[in-house]
């Protein structure tokens, strides 16, 4: 399940409304046949030599275009990699980069950071921004890094997909995700198999390459040609998942490693199994929300317990099933907005703060959070363009089942204890049974010999990306460690202003230093009303 943008954004054409919002001798992941293996070697060739171009080409650095929202002295520049790591000499595709230099002395620089926000799907140009805004967590980091940032192949300025018309895909009010019958479930169905069929019919040739260990090559290659020996990377949520499947592959390339808010590695969970912890994780979160907003029924006046908190959320619900608010706000597109509450806790205030207008009369509040806005369409291509990678990266990586059968059952005993998120995430997640693409076997995330200590960080309460991924990861990569917040749940902690944590994440890019032992910190402060 993708990130909500700050913006309410974009429905997913699954009936849902989904807001877009993760070179020297390359190791082979071990796989189980022998020909798949000799694919792989052909890749770790293809890699190698698609590095070694990039190397000498080095990148052509200027000022960013205009209207990519990257302000001086950011700089912009581009990278080129094979589609198809077995061809490395086949089609080439064009990723987009930009840069801003270390803040600090030509002593202090300790080379490139590079970051992945997550989705997948999410564009990581808007890293170098923490510079130019003076994001005060990461001062200290920039004296000595510079701040790269890319768009993985497939999204924003990289090749990049479609799967929709982004303004047919952004139309409201959409299907309610929650079935009432079978006729529901099968119109539901269809606009699935009609979304991957779109997919295939706009995007063919891609598919078949957009996986994550293709985005991993991709990213040896970046680091290549930033003239970089060894990696320095930032990974939060999906991007988690590419510094597990980096470290499997190029273990001796890694040089430092932070792993934020983790993507459960094990290929048992990747992706069907993952989407489904989700279903559950959410409803945990959604009502520790409900909890504060009931807490804070003061400001709100939505309900001073957590009940009547949920009694006035399936009003909100039933209300606008039966009449979609504004015409445009239906189930769906409420499940889209109120989402962002469980994901961040920086969501948690804005988002009651509508909802409360709402239920005092103001209705228009909650059109502007929640509706799609036609006139965007910069922003709706962005929407159509993050869900369709999201799909094909998902849908690609690994086997999913095929069986409608076993996705209804799954996700209708689910629903029962789990309702906030299930179906919602089933819809979005459908196309992948009928994926018009060869769907890939998951990289077997271990620890490569030469790979150094890794920074792990993680939430226990998070709903995206369950605790459970970061225990797993840890136990995956031998000498890592895991700094856990207890009792908080937002999404992405390196973000947070949390001196245990922070101070930690500041010690490790600059030094390479981790404590002795796993921590466990307090939580960060909870957001006031």
């Amino acid at each position: 399940m993708r990130p909500p943008k700050k913006k309410a954004a974009a429905l997913g054409s699954a009936g849902v409304f989904v807001t877009a919002t993760l070179i020297a001798g390359a190791v082979a992941a071990p796989s189980a046949s022998a020909d798949s293996r000799h694919g792989q070697d052909r890749e770790a060739r293809g890699t190698a030599i698609a590095a070694a171009r990039a190397a000498k080409a080095g990148i052509t650095w200027q000022d960013c275009p205009a209207d990519w929202g990257l302000e001086k002295p950011i700089q912009c520049g581009w990278v080129t990699v094979p589609l198809d790591y077995a061809k490395p000499n086949g089609k080439q595709i064009k990723l987009a980069v930009d840069r801003i230099g270390n803040t600090g002395t030509k002593a202090e620089r300790q080379g490139a950071l590079i970051y992945n926000p997550g989705g997948p799907g999410g564009s990581g140009l808007r890293f170098p921004r923490r510079v130019t805004t003076k994001a005060p967590l990461w001062v200290n980091t920039a004296k000595a890094y510079d701040f790269v940032g890319f768009d993985p192949r497939g999204v924003g300025h990289s090749a990049p997909i479609s799967c929709a018309d982004p303004q047919e895909f952004v139309k409201a009010p959409k299907m309610d995700p929650v079935p009432d019958s079978e006729a529901d479930k099968r119109a539901q169905r269809k606009l699935a198999a009609e979304y991957a069929a779109g997919c295939k019919e706009r995007s063919g040739e891609m598919l078949p390459h957009m996986t994550t260990p293709n985005t991993v090559r991709d990213l040896d290659v970046i680091r290549a040609a930033l003239g970089e020996k060894k990696l320095n990377f930032l990974g939060v949520s999906y991007g988690t998942y590419i510094a597990a499947v980096y470290g499997t592959m190029f273990p001796t390339h890694v040089r430092r490693m932070v792993a934020d808010s983790v993507v459960n590695p094990s290929r048992e969970k990747i992706w069907y199994q993952a989407n489904l912890d989700q279903d559950v994780a959410f409803e945990m979160r959604w009502k520790d929300w409900q909890d504060w907003v009931a807490k804070n029924d003061a400001t709100y006046h939505l309900g001073d317990t957590r009940a009547e908190v949920q009694a006035q959320w399936l009003k909100l619900r039933a209300a606008a099933k039966k009449n979609p608010i504004g015409g445009v706000v239906g189930p769906a597109e409420l499940i889209s907005f109120f989402q962002s509450a469980p994901y961040y806790d920086s969501s948690w205030a804005p988002t009651a703060q509508v909802w409360s207008k709402y239920v005092a009369g103001d209705t228009q509040a909650l059109v502007d959070a929640a509706a799609p806005d036609l006139s965007d369409t910069a922003g709706n291509a962005a929407s159509e363009n993050g869900n369709a990678v999201y799909t094909a990266v998902e849908c690609t990586d690994a086997k999913w089942p095929t069986s409608w059968k076993k996705w209804d059952r799954d996700n209708t005993e689910l629903h029962k204890k789990y309702p906030f998120m299930t179906w919602a995430n089933a819809w979005l997640n459908l196309p992948c049974a009928t994926w018009p693409a060869k769907q890939q076997t998951p990289v077997n995330v271990k620890t490569g010999k030469g790979l150094p200590p890794v920074l792990i960080v993680q939430a226990t309460r998070d709903a995206a990306t369950p605790y459970e991924g970061a225990v797993e990861l840890h136990k995956r990569f031998k000498g890592s460690r895991l700094i856990t917040e207890k009792n908080a749940g937002s999404h992405g902690v390196t973000g947070l202003a949390n001196p245990c944590i922070n101070e930690r994440v500041d010690a490790y890019l600059l030094t390479g230093k981790v404590d002795a032992a796993d921590v466990t910190c307090a939580p960060h402060a909870t957001p006031t009303p």
